[in-house]
Formats: structure tokens, sequence, C-alpha cells
């Protein structure tokens, strides 16, 4: 099959292209390498199956182009990362809403399977433990920015679902918990690639509020693996996924877990929400996925542990030292 990523210079997009090829595919990468980077492409950029193109979602004509000659498409391009999010609320919210809205009105001519990437984002200040797709949303209110990402990818999704119904157009919606792996950048504040450098550096290990807040990290490979499933399970389209691992640690317990992993001097400061992020933040104290939905359409269930995903990133900062 032909297959067009956007943002396929990304952290996901960039290991879900090599999979692709891996699988015999036809894989055409759009992305405006914005937060993507092309270095991430190197070990397919001269593959006869791979193609890369550089451009914006934003661009109507060059994203009806590729939309229209591919047989799926996997639409990961947003503006991404908290710190980006807070700090450029307009754009990232134009980026995210519109770019997914160009994606889908191109699907619409040759009836492409469309994956949409959203995000756990979506499920707000949910306090039902843990997170099913059929679940009702709870955004923060308006004032608050940081609410703009999940509603941003809120609108996708309805979008999405939208033409699925009226059209019939074959989409899948890809609700993301805190992915995670080799070649995912700190820069736009990604907790782990931080925690990770700062204990290589043996400097100290910067932890926003309390500590106690709770994530589920899900290592790449496994998040790959989901995707390329539900791409070949026809009963994956019109639905929504959460893709990710159950297992929960505590922002405070992940660094102490990496500092213990990577054999840090490195301490541990707990810093203020107000002190790190503009007027408008809100956090979530927990996020817990139901997986369950995924493991019974595709047999799959992501199970790669942390300490995988912290040894895999430990190994690849460590390598320009050891060149």
């Amino acid at each position: 099959m032909h297959i067009l990523i956007t943002g396929g210079a990304g952290f996901i997009g960039s290991h879900l292209s090599e999979r692709l090829i891996q699988n015999g595919h036809d894989v055409t990468v759009l992305d405006d390498l914005s937060t993507g980077q092309i270095s991430n492409l190197a070990a397919i950029a001269d593959h006869s199956a791979f193609r890369f193109v550089e451009g914006s979602i934003l661009d109507r004509a060059l994203v009806a182009k590729l939309v229209t000659a591919a047989d799926v498409v996997f639409h990961l391009a947003a503006a991404v990362g908290v710190k980006l999010i807070m700090d450029e609320p307009s754009q990232s919210m134009l980026t995210n809403v519109a770019g997914t809205e160009n994606v889908l009105d191109a699907a619409l001519q040759n009836g492409a399977h469309t994956f949409i990437a959203s995000s756990s984002e979506v499920y707000g200040k949910a306090t039902k433990f843990p997170f099913q797709e059929e679940d009702d949303l709870t955004i923060g209110a308006t004032k608050n920015l940081r609410w703009s990402y999940a509603c941003a990818k809120t609108l996708d999704e309805f979008l999405a679902l939208a033409h699925a119904r009226e059209s019939g157009l074959p989409v899948t919606i890809l609700r993301f918990f805190n992915t995670t792996g080799p070649r995912q950048t700190g820069r736009y504040g990604m907790v782990l690639p931080n925690f990770v450098k700062s204990a290589l550096e043996n400097a100290p290990l910067i932890v926003h509020g309390t500590g106690k807040q709770s994530r589920c990290f899900g290592h790449v490979a496994d998040v790959v693996e989901a995707m390329c499933r539900l791409m070949n399970t026809p009963a994956a389209r019109g639905e929504v996924f959460n893709i990710g691992t159950d297992q929960e640690v505590t922002i405070h317990g992940l660094a102490e877990q990496i500092i213990k992993a990577v054999g840090s001097d490195s301490d541990i400061q707990l810093v203020p929400y107000e002190q790190v992020y503009p007027e408008g933040f809100e956090d979530m104290q927990r996020r817990l996925p139901d997986v369950s939905k995924l493991e019974r359409i595709t047999g799959f269930r992501p199970m790669l542990p942390l300490s995988q995903i912290i040894d895999d990133i430990a190994n690849e900062m460590r390598l320009p030292l050891t060149a």
C-alpha cells in the first residue's frame, strides 16, 4: 500500500515510517520540520519506497495532492507539548484544527483510511478511572488556555467521526497516552527525555508541582505495533482507541527510578507550576487508560516496561559520548 504520514519526521512518525517500509509499504512523509527532524528519517532516507516532502498541513493544495495519492493516511502532524501549547496557543489551535480539516477534506476524494492522532488530553479533568473511550469528557475553563489543546483534539475527533457518519469515510481515532522512547526530544517539555538527560549529567531533576501526579508511559515500539495492527483490522474503522500502557507511576517516582537506573548522583527539586508556566495552566493528577478495547480488537496490549524505556533513551543519549 501507499501510506502518507503527516508529521512523519517527528518522534512517533519516524518510527512508524521505518516499520511500514520494513513491512513492504511505500511511504510518503509530509513535514514542515518545525518540530520534526530530517535526521530522524536517516535510516530510510535512501530507500526506494520512501519519499520526503517538506511542507505544511496548512497548505490545502499540497495536502490534497498527497492524500489523494495514498491508500492510508496517518495524520500525526500537530503542535505538541505543553510548553509549546502554553507559549503559542492560537497558532497551536490553528495548526491542529485546520490541518486536520485539510486532511479529512482531501481524504473524502478517494476514501483513504485516515488515522487521526488525538490525545489523552481530551479526557480533561475527568476523575473516573481508568479512562474508557466512551466516557464523558470534562474540560477546564476557557480562561485556562492549557485546555485549548484538549479542545482542539476533541474537535479533530468530532470532525473525523462526522465524516465517517455522513459519507462513510474510513477513519480511526488514536488517543495517545504519553508515548516516549528513543528520538523524543525534551525541547517541548517532554518529561522523560529531560529527566534522563539531567540524570546522565548529574544535574537536578526538576519536578513540577508536588510530584504526586501520575502518568503511564508507553514505549514507542508498542505504540507503532498498535498502529500497524489497527491499520490491518477492518473492525477499527469508525472507532476510537486509547493507545498506551496502564502501568502507572508518579512523576516523583519516575525521577527516582531514572536516577537509580543510570547510576546518577542527581537530586530531585520540586518547582511550583507558576514558576514554570504562564497564567492559565492546570495539571491533571492522573492519566490512566483502559486499553482493553485495543486488546479486544487487535489482540495486542502494550506491555514494554518503563525500565526498558529508560534504558533505551539513556543508551541513545550516551552514544555521542562514546563515538
